[in-house]
This record gives structure tokens, sequence and C-alpha cells, in this order.
């Protein structure tokens, strides 16, 4: 049985053009970047180039970009570098959806700072009200993401960062999820500061980076050592991961110029509506237009949550469910409960990340083995007829 993967927003395969980038470095090329000799040299001239596809990517100079170990490094970096490097400011807005790697470093930060949560509405939203609201003479920065990991929505950065250039407020966004599937262009996207990570986008795990505006502001290097990236990270680079990361931004790029984003769209969208016309009672949660591409959140009634993803497991389908969080806890995501997601009318809530692997035919396949695994699971649960 050949399995189908539907869950790219935890992680991307490797592609093998990546692979094949990054095997020299475990071989001959072994070099530290740092070294003037000519084994570093060639290690270096690798990490440039690697800095040039990424910055590439998203329309930025590659003096712009700072290499860190994945997403969770990059947004630690962006928000304590920034709060750290601090003198006066000491108010940070974020918004209740927020991935954990915003949220908890933000918790570290102490009494010294005012960090207020911004609430979203029922599609995950947060409105510019809201911000415009929340804005101090205190406020530093705000940090809000691009597309949201568990519902797809998309926060609307464009609008929001210009209303906070305009007030001269740092703006950071998390675009883990929204790189390589839509197009970005930070010299003409309002933010500061965007955060991104490698295997999101078929690159190698362990590897992210983030962009810096330059001149934008000053940043406090969160790793102490030595003054690789410019002095903003130090640590020896991950060079065979860098150089993943680069040919994976390359291959975004060539995806994106040939028409990817619509393709994603298409086939959630085929999926959102066979789901629809077959599944009674099915609820969409995320915004029904302002959505990543490959995301379809689903609220399922009559079935546990564990049921229905130990049954696609079982018939070859791999998901992830939206009503716990990444420790396991039983409990409901926080994203979904800042959404207001009634669980008990839809206790089962399963997140489609589709990939660009991903066919129409697997597409209608999913669709039937899920049909399937209702239809046992309501059969299973029906009271006798006497």
């Amino acid at each position: 049985m050949d399995r189908i993967y539907l869950d790219h927003n935890a992680t991307t395969p490797v592609h093998p053009r990546v692979i094949d980038a990054m095997l020299p470095f475990f071989r001959g090329t072994f070099g530290n970047p740092s070294s003037v000799h000519q084994e570093g040299r060639a290690a270096r001239v690798s990490v440039d180039e690697a800095r040039e596809h990424v910055a590439s990517l998203i329309g930025a100079e590659p003096g712009e970009i700072i290499f860190t170990s994945g997403g969770t490094e990059a947004n630690n970096l962006a928000l304590l570098g920034t709060a750290l490097a601090s003198k006066e400011r000491r108010h940070i807005i974020t918004c209740a959806v927020e991935h954990p790697s915003v949220l908890n470093p933000l918790k570290q930060l102490g009494p010294e700072f005012q960090i207020q949560i911004l609430p979203v509405d029922r599609w995950g939203q947060v409105s510019l009200d809201s911000v415009r609201d929340a804005l101090t003479e205190a406020t530093l920065m705000v940090s809000l993401q691009h597309g949201n990991s568990e519902v797809g929505t998309l926060q609307d950065i464009e609008t929001i960062g210009e209303f906070l250039h305009e007030r001269g407020v740092m703006f950071h966004t998390d675009a883990v999820q929204s790189a390589g599937k839509l197009p970005l262009d930070v010299s003409r996207l309002p933010v500061d500061m965007l955060s991104l990570s490698a295997h999101k986008l078929y690159g190698p795990k362990g590897v992210g980076a983030l962009f810096l505006r330059r001149g934008a502001n000053q940043l406090f290097s969160t790793m102490a050592g030595g003054n690789q990236e410019r002095k903003r990270r130090g640590g020896t680079e991950n060079v065979p991961g860098i150089a993943g990361f680069g040919v994976a931004c390359a291959l975004a790029r060539e995806r994106l110029a040939q028409g990817g984003t619509d393709r994603l769209r298409a086939l959630r969208n085929r999926l959102r509506d066979r789901i629809g016309e077959r599944i009674p009672g099915v609820v969409v949660l995320g915004h029904p237009e302002s959505l990543l591409p490959n995301t379809l959140s689903c609220g399922f009634p009559h079935i546990s949550g564990d049921a229905l993803l130990i049954g696609l497991d079982m018939e070859g389908v791999a998901v992830s469910a939206g009503t716990a969080c990444s420790s396991g806890s039983p409990l409901p995501s926080h994203v979904l409960t800042a959404m207001q997601v009634d669980l008990e009318q839809v206790p089962a809530v399963v997140r489609f990340s589709l990939g660009w692997e991903n066919t129409e035919e697997q597409v209608d396949r999913v669709v039937e083995i899920l049909e399937r695994c209702m239809r046992f699971r309501n059969e299973e649960v029906s009271p006798e007829v006497t």
C-alpha cells in the first residue's frame, strides 16, 4: 500500500537535489567557513551562495540573512534579541494563536516587560483595530505570524505592518509556514524581521534563518560565542544544512514561478469540497479566503481525534490532529481555544497539509478513506435495533 503524506506543515521530505547538495560536506569538503585556508574558503563560498538563495526567495539582500538552527531559534533571536537590546521601550504585542516559539520566549522576559496578547476572531485573525488600541508610547515591537500552522489562517501583515511603520514600531513575522508556498517580497512587505525554516520547504531539519532589515534595529546576540553571522549568532555554521537550505529555497522559487501556489490551492479546494459533499456535519476551520494554499483544517462530528487519526494511519494516510498541542496534552490546542471552536460539536479536528508531490488521485482516495473511517465508527457506536 502506497502511503499518502498530508502533514507537510509538520515537516517535508528532503528533496533529492537538496540531499545531493549536502553530501559533499560530509565527505571531502569539510572545512570550517571561518578558516582562512583552502578548505575553509571552500566552505565559506558554499555558505555565501546559500545565503544568496535564501535571500532571493524573499526578496532580501544576502547581508540581511542570519542563519540559525531553525524557525524556533529565528523567532527567539528576533524577540529576545530585540527586547534585550532595548534600553527604553518595554511593551511587546503578539497574539493568542502564535507558535509556542513566539509565546514562550516572551514569557521568559520577566516583569520588566509588558507582554500583551491580542485575541483573534473565529477565523483566527487579529484586527487592525486591536493592534491600534494596544499601541502605547512604550511599544517596542509587534510579532504576528504570517500563516497559522494549525488552521492556515493568514494575518494581514501588509496592512498592519504599514500602520506600525508609520509609528516607528518594529514588526516581526513568523513566515515559517508561508515561505515557499506563497510569494514573499520583503522589499515591499513592511516587516523588519521574518523567520524561516528549511525543513518546511523540502530542506533539512536543524537549519533556518532570520531576515533582519538593514538598519532596522539593534539585535542582542542570544547565542553567545564567536563572531559568526556578523556577531548576530555565535557558533560554527551548519555548512551541510545551510547548503541544503539554499538549494531548497532555489527549488521553491522555481515552483512558485511555475504556478505552484495555484496548484496547491486547487488541490486543497478539491479536498475541502469533496469532504463537504461526502461527510455530513464537517466544519471547516480557518479563514474562508485568507488562507495558506496547502492547508485545510476540519472538525469531524461523532468521533474522537485519536480514533480518526489512527484509522487514517492504518489506511495509509498521514495527517495531524488539531486538538492537542505538541507536548501530547489531551487538552485543546491554544489555537482552537483562542478561536472558540466548539469541540463538543466536532471532537475530532484534523489538519490536512498538502505538498508539491500530492495528486488529485491521492486527494480523492483520502476522501474515500475518510468516509470509510467515519462510517465504520458510526456503525460501531450505533445501538442495536431491537
